[in-house]
Protein backbone atom coordinates (compact mmCIF):
# COMPACT_ATOMS: atom_id res chain seq x y z
CA UNK A 1 0.00 0.00 0.00
CA UNK A 2 1.11 3.48 -1.00
CA UNK A 3 0.87 7.06 1.00
CA UNK A 4 1.13 10.40 -0.35
CA UNK A 5 2.34 13.28 1.80
CA UNK A 6 3.66 16.52 1.15
CA UNK A 7 6.13 18.35 3.59
CA UNK A 8 8.65 21.48 4.11
CA UNK A 9 12.04 22.05 5.25
CA UNK A 10 14.13 24.47 6.16
CA UNK A 11 18.26 23.61 6.03
CA UNK A 12 19.76 27.29 5.60
CA UNK A 13 22.92 27.41 3.32
CA UNK A 14 25.35 30.14 4.26
CA UNK A 15 28.87 30.31 2.85
CA UNK A 16 28.83 34.15 3.46
CA UNK A 17 26.06 35.96 5.77
CA UNK A 18 24.54 37.31 2.73
CA UNK A 19 24.64 33.98 0.91
CA UNK A 20 23.01 32.26 3.57
CA UNK A 21 20.37 34.81 3.33
CA UNK A 22 19.50 34.83 -0.17
CA UNK A 23 19.89 30.97 -0.08
CA UNK A 24 17.23 30.72 2.89
CA UNK A 25 14.64 33.04 1.17
CA UNK A 26 14.86 30.96 -1.58
CA UNK A 27 13.88 28.04 1.00
CA UNK A 28 11.63 29.91 2.20
CA UNK A 29 9.49 31.51 -0.82
CA UNK A 30 9.26 27.94 -1.97
CA UNK A 31 7.39 26.51 1.68
CA UNK A 32 6.33 29.52 3.40
CA UNK A 33 2.87 30.70 2.95
CA UNK A 34 2.69 34.21 4.54
CA UNK A 35 5.26 36.81 3.53
CA UNK A 36 5.13 38.18 7.11
CA UNK A 37 7.52 35.47 8.50
CA UNK A 38 10.36 36.31 5.59
CA UNK A 39 11.07 39.71 8.39
CA UNK A 40 11.35 37.82 11.33
CA UNK A 41 14.03 35.31 9.60
CA UNK A 42 16.04 37.81 8.37
CA UNK A 43 16.30 39.68 11.30
CA UNK A 44 17.16 36.86 13.54
CA UNK A 45 19.10 34.61 12.45
CA UNK A 46 22.31 36.92 10.82
CA UNK A 47 24.19 36.47 13.81
CA UNK A 48 25.53 32.90 14.61
CA UNK A 49 29.19 31.21 14.53
CA UNK A 50 30.41 28.22 13.46
CA UNK A 51 30.25 25.39 15.88
CA UNK A 52 32.38 22.06 15.09
CA UNK A 53 31.65 18.64 15.39
CA UNK A 54 33.28 15.38 15.26
CA UNK A 55 30.45 12.84 14.51
CA UNK A 56 31.25 9.83 12.90
CA UNK A 57 29.21 8.37 10.27
CA UNK A 58 29.43 5.04 8.57
CA UNK A 59 28.68 3.90 5.13
CA UNK A 60 28.38 -0.40 5.26
CA UNK A 61 28.20 -1.08 1.19
CA UNK A 62 27.29 -4.53 0.56
CA UNK A 63 27.81 -5.87 -2.84
CA UNK A 64 26.13 -9.26 -4.06
CA UNK A 65 26.72 -12.22 -5.86
CA UNK A 66 27.18 -11.00 -9.89
CA UNK A 67 25.48 -14.13 -11.28
CA UNK A 68 26.99 -12.45 -14.55
CA UNK A 69 30.24 -10.93 -15.73
CA UNK A 70 28.51 -7.92 -17.24
CA UNK A 71 26.37 -7.39 -13.60
CA UNK A 72 30.03 -7.75 -11.59
CA UNK A 73 31.07 -4.57 -13.72
CA UNK A 74 28.08 -2.75 -13.31
CA UNK A 75 27.92 -3.05 -9.84
CA UNK A 76 31.66 -2.45 -8.98
CA UNK A 77 31.01 0.49 -11.23
CA UNK A 78 27.88 1.50 -8.95
CA UNK A 79 29.74 1.22 -5.80
CA UNK A 80 33.01 3.08 -6.48
CA UNK A 81 30.70 6.58 -6.88
CA UNK A 82 29.33 5.25 -3.63
CA UNK A 83 32.76 4.88 -2.06
CA UNK A 84 33.59 8.26 -3.36
CA UNK A 85 31.05 10.07 -2.17
CA UNK A 86 31.41 8.85 1.21
CA UNK A 87 35.08 9.70 1.30
CA UNK A 88 33.61 13.66 0.46
CA UNK A 89 31.45 13.19 3.02
CA UNK A 90 34.32 12.02 5.63
CA UNK A 91 32.00 8.58 6.37
CA UNK A 92 33.86 5.41 7.82
CA UNK A 93 33.19 2.70 4.98
CA UNK A 94 33.05 -0.27 4.99
CA UNK A 95 32.52 -2.78 2.10
CA UNK A 96 31.46 -6.38 2.37
CA UNK A 97 31.69 -8.54 -1.16
CA UNK A 98 34.86 -7.96 -2.19
CA UNK A 99 36.90 -9.71 -0.02
CA UNK A 100 38.50 -12.49 -2.35
CA UNK A 101 38.86 -14.88 0.83
CA UNK A 102 36.58 -17.39 1.62
CA UNK A 103 33.33 -14.92 -0.61
CA UNK A 104 30.86 -18.09 0.71
CA UNK A 105 31.40 -16.00 4.46
CA UNK A 106 29.59 -12.54 3.50
CA UNK A 107 26.72 -13.40 4.96
CA UNK A 108 28.70 -14.08 8.36
CA UNK A 109 30.87 -10.71 7.60
CA UNK A 110 27.98 -9.06 7.29
CA UNK A 111 26.20 -10.05 10.64
CA UNK A 112 29.34 -9.15 12.04
CA UNK A 113 29.90 -5.76 11.02
CA UNK A 114 25.86 -4.63 11.23
CA UNK A 115 26.44 -5.88 15.00
CA UNK A 116 29.24 -3.73 15.85
CA UNK A 117 27.41 -0.63 13.65
CA UNK A 118 23.93 -1.37 15.60
CA UNK A 119 25.68 -1.29 19.09
CA UNK A 120 26.98 2.05 18.36
CA UNK A 121 25.35 5.02 20.36
CA UNK A 122 25.27 8.05 18.24
CA UNK A 123 26.47 9.46 14.30
CA UNK A 124 24.46 8.14 11.25
CA UNK A 125 24.41 4.29 9.41
CA UNK A 126 23.94 4.13 5.47
CA UNK A 127 23.54 0.62 4.54
CA UNK A 128 23.65 -0.10 0.66
CA UNK A 129 22.94 -3.01 -1.39
CA UNK A 130 24.16 -3.31 -4.64
CA UNK A 131 23.46 -6.33 -6.24
CA UNK A 132 20.44 -9.29 -7.16
CA UNK A 133 17.12 -10.20 -5.10
CA UNK A 134 15.02 -12.62 -5.32
CA UNK A 135 10.90 -13.46 -3.77
CA UNK A 136 9.33 -16.50 -3.15
CA UNK A 137 6.20 -15.63 -2.20
CA UNK A 138 7.15 -15.54 1.74
CA UNK A 139 10.55 -13.95 2.30
CA UNK A 140 12.49 -11.74 -0.13
CA UNK A 141 16.47 -12.24 0.16
CA UNK A 142 19.46 -10.12 -1.07
CA UNK A 143 21.90 -12.49 -2.89
CA UNK A 144 25.06 -12.71 -1.41
CA UNK A 145 27.93 -14.49 -2.42
CA UNK A 146 27.22 -18.14 -0.50
CA UNK A 147 24.20 -17.71 1.62
CA UNK A 148 21.47 -15.08 0.96
CA UNK A 149 20.40 -12.53 3.71
CA UNK A 150 16.67 -11.93 4.33
CA UNK A 151 14.48 -9.27 5.23
CA UNK A 152 13.43 -10.65 8.61
CA UNK A 153 17.42 -11.38 9.01
CA UNK A 154 18.62 -8.19 8.55
CA UNK A 155 15.75 -6.48 10.84
CA UNK A 156 17.06 -8.44 13.22
CA UNK A 157 20.09 -7.67 13.62
CA UNK A 158 19.37 -4.10 13.20
CA UNK A 159 16.62 -3.96 15.72
CA UNK A 160 19.06 -2.78 18.82
CA UNK A 161 20.07 0.21 16.22
CA UNK A 162 19.28 3.52 17.60
CA UNK A 163 21.16 5.92 15.18
CA UNK A 164 19.76 7.42 12.49
CA UNK A 165 19.73 5.16 9.77
CA UNK A 166 19.19 4.60 5.97
CA UNK A 167 19.04 1.36 4.14
CA UNK A 168 18.64 1.08 0.43
CA UNK A 169 18.43 -1.51 -1.50
CA UNK A 170 19.10 -1.24 -4.90
CA UNK A 171 17.93 -4.67 -5.99
CA UNK A 172 15.08 -6.90 -7.65
CA UNK A 173 12.44 -7.88 -5.50
CA UNK A 174 13.37 -5.31 -2.54
CA UNK A 175 9.67 -3.88 -2.27
CA UNK A 176 9.61 -6.42 0.81
CA UNK A 177 12.30 -4.67 3.00
CA UNK A 178 10.36 -1.65 3.68
CA UNK A 179 7.69 -3.89 5.62
CA UNK A 180 10.15 -5.25 7.69
CA UNK A 181 13.18 -2.68 7.99
CA UNK A 182 10.46 0.84 8.48
CA UNK A 183 11.17 2.25 11.87
CA UNK A 184 11.19 5.82 13.65
CA UNK A 185 14.02 7.70 12.55
CA UNK A 186 15.10 5.31 9.73
CA UNK A 187 14.47 6.13 5.61
CA UNK A 188 14.29 2.89 3.25
CA UNK A 189 14.63 2.76 0.26
CA UNK A 190 13.67 -0.04 -2.30
CA UNK A 191 14.37 -0.08 -6.25
CA UNK A 192 10.76 -2.09 -6.66
CA UNK A 193 7.47 -2.01 -5.22
CA UNK A 194 7.01 -5.48 -4.66
CA UNK A 195 8.74 -8.90 -4.48
CA UNK A 196 7.07 -9.37 -8.18
CA UNK A 197 9.36 -6.92 -10.15
CA UNK A 198 12.16 -9.66 -10.61
CA UNK A 199 14.09 -8.34 -13.37
CA UNK A 200 17.59 -6.76 -13.03
CA UNK A 201 16.93 -3.12 -11.47
CA UNK A 202 18.92 0.08 -12.99
CA UNK A 203 17.43 2.41 -10.19
CA UNK A 204 21.01 1.51 -8.05
CA UNK A 205 23.32 3.09 -10.73
CA UNK A 206 21.40 6.40 -11.52
CA UNK A 207 21.41 6.62 -7.53
CA UNK A 208 24.63 5.75 -7.30
CA UNK A 209 25.27 8.84 -9.56
CA UNK A 210 23.10 11.16 -7.91
CA UNK A 211 24.07 11.04 -4.14
CA UNK A 212 26.45 13.28 -4.59
CA UNK A 213 25.52 15.08 -7.78
CA UNK A 214 24.90 19.40 -7.12
CA UNK A 215 22.31 19.00 -10.49
CA UNK A 216 20.32 16.95 -7.87
CA UNK A 217 19.67 19.94 -5.52
CA UNK A 218 15.96 20.61 -6.15
CA UNK A 219 15.97 23.44 -3.24
CA UNK A 220 19.69 24.77 -3.91
CA UNK A 221 20.86 24.99 -1.04
CA UNK A 222 24.35 23.93 -1.85
CA UNK A 223 23.85 20.43 -0.84
CA UNK A 224 21.84 17.19 -2.12
CA UNK A 225 19.82 15.36 -0.21
CA UNK A 226 19.05 11.82 -0.15
CA UNK A 227 15.12 12.64 -0.33
CA UNK A 228 16.47 14.83 -3.92
CA UNK A 229 18.86 11.99 -4.67
CA UNK A 230 15.68 9.45 -4.78
CA UNK A 231 13.67 12.04 -6.35
CA UNK A 232 16.36 12.35 -9.87
CA UNK A 233 17.10 8.38 -9.61
CA UNK A 234 13.70 7.47 -9.94
CA UNK A 235 13.10 9.85 -12.47
CA UNK A 236 16.08 9.01 -14.77
CA UNK A 237 15.14 5.12 -14.18
CA UNK A 238 11.77 5.78 -15.53
CA UNK A 239 12.70 8.09 -18.56
CA UNK A 240 15.26 5.28 -19.59
CA UNK A 241 12.15 2.58 -20.09
CA UNK A 242 9.85 5.23 -21.73
CA UNK A 243 13.10 6.02 -24.38
CA UNK A 244 13.67 2.34 -24.60
CA UNK A 245 9.95 1.90 -25.25
CA UNK A 246 9.84 -1.03 -22.77
CA UNK A 247 7.29 -1.49 -19.82
CA UNK A 248 8.99 -0.74 -16.54
CA UNK A 249 9.60 -3.32 -14.52
CA UNK A 250 11.21 -1.16 -11.30
CA UNK A 251 9.53 1.63 -9.56
CA UNK A 252 11.24 2.38 -6.66
CA UNK A 253 9.51 3.22 -2.86
CA UNK A 254 10.90 5.76 0.07
CA UNK A 255 9.46 5.25 3.20
CA UNK A 256 11.08 7.56 5.98
CA UNK A 257 8.18 7.61 9.08
CA UNK A 258 8.45 4.52 10.55
CA UNK A 259 4.31 3.25 9.46
CA UNK A 260 5.90 0.92 6.82
CA UNK A 261 3.78 2.37 3.94
CA UNK A 262 5.85 4.22 1.36
CA UNK A 263 5.91 6.99 -1.12
CA UNK A 264 6.55 6.62 -4.74
CA UNK A 265 8.64 9.89 -6.81
CA UNK A 266 6.32 10.83 -9.11
CA UNK A 267 4.01 12.00 -6.44
CA UNK A 268 6.22 14.97 -5.36
CA UNK A 269 7.23 18.44 -7.05
CA UNK A 270 10.03 19.45 -6.31
CA UNK A 271 10.98 18.03 -3.01
CA UNK A 272 7.05 18.37 -1.70
CA UNK A 273 4.55 15.63 -2.17
CA UNK A 274 1.35 17.13 -4.19
CA UNK A 275 -1.15 15.08 -2.04
CA UNK A 276 -1.84 14.79 1.49
CA UNK A 277 -1.23 11.31 3.33
CA UNK A 278 -4.67 9.17 3.53
CA UNK A 279 -6.61 9.24 7.19
CA UNK A 280 -4.69 11.57 8.89
CA UNK A 281 -1.16 9.59 8.58
CA UNK A 282 1.95 11.59 8.45
CA UNK A 283 4.01 12.09 5.32
CA UNK A 284 6.90 10.37 4.16
CA UNK A 285 9.86 12.27 2.87
CA UNK A 286 10.72 15.06 5.54
CA UNK A 287 13.73 12.55 7.28
CA UNK A 288 14.86 11.56 3.81
CA UNK A 289 15.26 15.29 3.15
CA UNK A 290 17.23 16.08 6.46
CA UNK A 291 20.12 13.06 5.21
CA UNK A 292 22.93 13.96 2.93
CA UNK A 293 25.57 12.26 2.04
CA UNK A 294 27.40 14.69 1.37
CA UNK A 295 27.04 17.83 3.80
CA UNK A 296 26.96 21.30 3.03
CA UNK A 297 29.31 24.14 4.60
CA UNK A 298 26.58 25.23 7.27
CA UNK A 299 25.07 21.79 7.35
CA UNK A 300 28.78 20.83 8.77
CA UNK A 301 28.60 23.38 11.42
CA UNK A 302 25.75 21.85 13.08
CA UNK A 303 26.69 20.08 16.67
CA UNK A 304 24.35 16.71 16.59
CA UNK A 305 22.17 18.04 19.34
CA UNK A 306 21.15 20.97 17.46
CA UNK A 307 20.34 18.99 14.35
CA UNK A 308 18.33 16.99 15.98
CA UNK A 309 16.02 20.08 17.27
CA UNK A 310 16.21 21.69 13.40
CA UNK A 311 15.19 18.16 12.41
CA UNK A 312 12.25 17.70 15.22
CA UNK A 313 11.39 21.31 14.21
CA UNK A 314 11.25 20.47 10.61
CA UNK A 315 8.77 17.82 11.34
CA UNK A 316 6.26 19.84 13.09
CA UNK A 317 6.28 21.95 10.49
CA UNK A 318 5.53 19.29 8.24
CA UNK A 319 2.87 17.87 10.48
CA UNK A 320 1.21 21.80 10.84
CA UNK A 321 0.85 21.87 7.18
CA UNK A 322 -0.88 18.10 6.64
CA UNK A 323 -3.45 19.72 8.76
CA UNK A 324 -4.26 23.41 7.52
CA UNK A 325 -7.32 22.69 5.66
CA UNK A 326 -8.90 22.03 9.13
CA UNK A 327 -7.46 24.37 11.43
CA UNK A 328 -8.80 28.32 11.30
CA UNK A 329 -6.60 30.31 10.10
CA UNK A 330 -5.26 32.49 12.73
CA UNK A 331 -4.55 29.41 14.84
CA UNK A 332 -2.45 27.93 11.60
CA UNK A 333 -0.44 31.00 11.17
CA UNK A 334 -0.04 31.53 15.28
CA UNK A 335 1.46 27.89 15.35
CA UNK A 336 3.32 28.28 11.74
CA UNK A 337 5.02 31.69 13.33
CA UNK A 338 6.27 30.02 16.22
CA UNK A 339 8.22 26.96 15.01
CA UNK A 340 9.37 29.52 12.30
CA UNK A 341 10.92 31.85 15.63
CA UNK A 342 12.47 28.34 16.64
CA UNK A 343 14.05 27.43 13.44
CA UNK A 344 15.54 31.16 12.97
CA UNK A 345 16.72 31.10 16.92
CA UNK A 346 18.37 27.97 16.47
CA UNK A 347 20.50 29.34 13.82
CA UNK A 348 21.16 31.86 15.17
CA UNK A 349 22.24 30.01 18.22
CA UNK A 350 23.95 27.27 16.72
Amino acid sequence: MNKLGKHSTFNIQRSTPNGGVRSFLRRLMLNVECSMFLLVLIFLFPHSSPAQTNEQRTLVLVIGAAGEPEYGEQFSTWADLWKQAAAKGGLQISVIGEDTNNPENDFTRLLNVLTNEAAKPAGELWLVFIGHGTYDGRSAKFNLRGPDISASELAAVLKPCQRPLAVIDCTSASGPFINALSGPNRVVITATRSGDEVNATRFGGYLAKAIADPAADLDKDGQTSLLEAFLLASRETQQFYKEAGRLATEHALLDDNGDGLSTPADWFSGVRAVKTAANGKSVDGVRAQQLMLVRGEVEQEFSPEVRAQRDELEKKLSELRAHKEGMPEDQYYRQLEDIMVDIARLYQNK
